[in-house]
């Protein structure tokens, strides 16, 4: 027996040393040499990469940024009273990377993509790493395809379409964001899944934002990152990466999404507080020498693919906020350089009740009327030159009114109905085929003898009218989406019906 035994250890023996594998965990290892302000300096990590997640103890993760001859600094993405000097720090071997996929919709996550809702864990088994090179010229494909915003003048004049990049920029408290969130709610049953990426706001507006989206039932296609005022410089830098990161996953899946940098101003000033921590050179306004290519690396990620990669697309609409009126200032000068186009909120505008308070003259979209419909494009044209030529003539008509030629007069007269039409509460998007009746209307002379106090009663009388009596028009213009000879005629007689009824009940 003993010797039947010995055998059987021997034979397990020479098992265990023939499989018997020598396996060596190389781990990149340094240590914390400074640490404060959300910054760490660490001596060693010899073979470390740029942008590597580095790990402190209690789990906390940086990101190596600066690699000099010395010493390696990092950013702390967390809280950093409870690293210290000494403290060992090892690399990972992995860049920042953020969860993604369809489970995040409908959820507020912070800019490491973990939920801040109290809703639960998100189950997701893919992630991207939050910086990655823009698709190039060859897979991209020309803008051709609205993002119909519900928003009047934007729609008519401004068109954004899918894949393009559209800057909002004014001076705070202008309705900038009112503009995005209406966009948001306006894709509600559509095919545009939405991410709001919120940088360095208060914790209570960021609170109400989800709260206006979930109440306009826009939080069954939107996905919020927050990096709050409250949280530290280096989240506040990553979170607009994230969000690209999880829009590009849609993108590549052949889907379409639309991203809002809400607002890449603060995103500069956290950037500039990180660089300066960081000891890197100051330059104009104390920014650092690479801020376009902070914003140009995020905003080229905004694309149209080609039917070879997917024909998805993610279009961007960056939020800058000026002070005072200052458009040449740094910071927008070189997003305005890098965007397709901007809409400018004017503080003068708004404060007289215009809202939204879109400046005609200083607005642009680059993309034009290849973003629209045909409805849109064989009504608006004409939109825009009464426009341009209305805030043209005011400007002259303040001087002397009474001189004026029976023309401009009526020129001035029309502009101020066209005014009345482009006013809009905010959460009241109006559907592309309203829009192009009522510009129909109003291009053609039909609201010519309606007083511009009426104009507003006008507007949501003819829509009523429209759905209840004529519902067959509006059907025909989303379905042929031109405004064909027979369309025409139908509607110019269904606005002179209206327009009849409307008239006798203003006269009594």
């Amino acid at each position: 027996m003993a010797k039947s035994a010995e055998k059987d250890i021997i034979a397990i023996l020479k098992q265990r040393v023939e499989k018997y594998e020598d396996k060596i965990n190389i781990v990149d290892v340094g240590t914390v040499a400074e640490v404060g302000d959300g910054i760490a300096r660490i001596h060693g990590l010899g073979s470390v990469g740029s942008n590597e997640l580095l790990r402190f103890p209690g789990d906390i993760m940086g990101i190596a940024m600066n690699l000099e001859e010395e010493y390696v600094s990092a950013i702390i993405l967390g809280e950093d009273s409870g690293i210290k000097e000494g403290d060992e720090v090892k690399a990972t071997g992995r860049v920042a990377e953020v969860p993604v996929g369809a489970s995040m919709i409908g959820r507020v996550v912070d800019a490491l993509g973990r939920p801040v809702d109290g809703k639960g864990e998100i189950k997701t088994s893919s992630s991207r790493p939050v910086e990655r090179i823009a698709p190039n010229v060859v897979s991209r494909k020309s803008v051709d395809t609205p993002v119909q915003t519900g928003i009047k003048a934007v729609d008519s004049m401004f068109p954004i379409g899918r894949g393009q990049r559209q800057l909002i920029i004014g001076d705070r408290s202008t309705g900038k964001t009112a503009v995005t969130i209406d966009t948001i709610i306006n894709q509600k049953g559509g095919d545009l899944i939405c991410i709001y990426v919120a940088i360095g706001q208060k914790a209570s507006k960021v609170a109400q934002v989800v709260a206006q989206l979930e109440a306009n039932g826009a939080m069954e296609h939107t996905i919020v990152v927050a990096a709050n005022a409250s949280d530290s410089v280096a989240m506040q830098y990553l979170a607009p990466y994230a969000g690209c990161a999880m829009g590009e996953e849609f993108m590549e899946q052949g889907k379409e999404a639309l991203i809002v940098y809400d607002d890449l101003s603060k995103h500069a000033w956290a950037y500039r507080q990180m660089s300066l921590l960081l000891r890197r050179p100051p330059g104009r306004e104390a920014y650092p020498g690479d801020l376009f290519y902070l914003h140009s690396r995020l905003l080229e990620r905004a694309a149209k693919l080609d039917e070879a990669h997917g024909g998805g697309s993610l279009t961007a609409l960056p939020i800058i906020e000026t002070q005072a009126g200052d458009v040449s200032a740094y910071v927008p000068t070189n997003v305005i350089s890098i965007t397709d186009g901007q809409i400018y909120m004017e503080p003068d505008l708004f404060n007289a009740g215009i809202r939204p308070a879109i400046n005609v003259g200083l607005s642009v979209s680059r993309v034009g009327s290849a973003a629209q419909i045909k409805a849109m494009k064989q009504v608006a044209g004409k939109l825009k030159l009464e426009m341009a030529q209305y805030r043209e003539l005011a400007a002259f008509a303040q001087f002397g009114a009474s001189d004026l030629d029976k023309a401009t007069k009526n020129q001035l007269e029309r502009g101020k109905r066209i005014t009345e039409i482009l006013k809009q509460p905010q959460f009241t998007p109006v559907p592309v085929d309203k829009q192009v009746m009522m510009f129909f209307a109003i291009t053609n002379n039909y609201l010519d003898d309606v007083s511009v106090d009426d104009v507003k009663e006008f507007e949501p009388s003819f829509y009523n009218y429209m759905d209840r009596e004529r519902s067959g028009i509006c059907d025909s213009i989303i379905k042929e989406r031109k405004l064909t000879p027979e369309i025409e005629n139908e509607l110019k007689e269904a606005i002179e019906s209206f327009k009849s009824t409307f008239m006798v009940g203003k006269k009594k």
